[in-house]
């Protein structure tokens, strides 16, 4: 969403694409390179898997496959922690990995430079607007488009999403290294990821847009001017925002070595 793949199952379904629903690739590519390397690609790791420690132990002890054979593994489970919701209507069932990993890497940017690499499908019809005093503002309604989004959200348990994160956690890094990370740490980036998302601001007033071609972009050149990642959350809306940065936060103290409730 926002994250570890059961997070981008639950949220991350279309950041730079998300107000014009258009036709999905099935073809992973890599984001445009940033203009400095991210964090995570220095020597020195900042958050190492070890440190998560939380959580029930994996539900299996096989190999893991190998990344590019994970997929049916990957789509089993996640439908084993989303508790039946309809996964699949929107879940790219191909390279699942690779998608979220480049996916995660492109959130704390302000660009793709692809959305081909997205690991869900877009949301159904237009971005609801409404109308006020001449100004186009994203409507309250426009939530519903993300509702199948925000179930699978809502029923996935942090633990055993992290749990099963640190289990399959050298597919992820042989994806992040195949991304164009040789050196890198992909935890240490999805912890980037996390905060920069957790530092969206939380906005409660309709928020204006405008049409820029076949998309609508911000006013406010300070939103514009956002990650992708927190340009997700301010499209999300207030109360969809507010949910997805407590999961978000149970899931990065766990990540980190912490404890949170059941």
């Amino acid at each position: 969403m926002i994250v570890v793949i059961g997070v981008v199952a639950a949220g991350v379904y279309l950041v730079q694409r998300g107000m014009h629903p258009a036709a999905q690739s099935t073809t992973v590519v890599a984001p445009a390179a940033p203009a400095s390397a991210p964090a995570s690609a220095a020597s020195t790791i900042q958050h190492p898997i070890t440190q998560a420690s939380s959580g029930p132990a994996p539900a299996s002890t096989a190999a893991l496959p190998a990344l590019v054979d994970s997929d049916a593994g990957v789509r089993d489970a996640l439908a084993g922690m989303t508790d039946g919701s309809d996964l699949n209507s929107v879940l790219v069932t191909n390279q699942i990995i690779s998608r979220a990993v480049a996916t995660i890497d492109a959130l704390p940017r302000q660009g793709f430079g692809s959305t081909n690499i997205l690991p869900l499908r877009t949301p159904r019809g237009a971005m609801r607007t409404a109308q006020a005093n001449g100004i186009t503002t994203i409507a309250a309604d426009n939530t519903e488009r993300y509702r199948a989004y925000m179930t699978v959200l809502t029923v996935v348990d942090p633990h055993a999403l992290v749990a099963w994160y640190k289990h399959n956690y050298p597919l992820f890094q042989q994806a992040y290294r195949e991304l164009g990370y040789p050196r890198g740490y992909f935890n240490d980036r999805l912890i980037v990821a996390i905060d920069d998302m957790l530092a969206a601001p939380d906005i409660h007033d309709p928020v204006a847009v405008t049409k820029s071609g076949p998309h609508y972009v911000f006013v406010d050149p300070q939103l514009q001017s956002l990650s992708n990642g927190q340009k997700l959350m301010v499209r999300l809306g207030p109360a969809n925002e507010q949910q997805f940065k407590a999961k978000l936060r149970m899931i990065r103290q766990l990540l980190a070595g912490g404890q949170v409730a059941h």
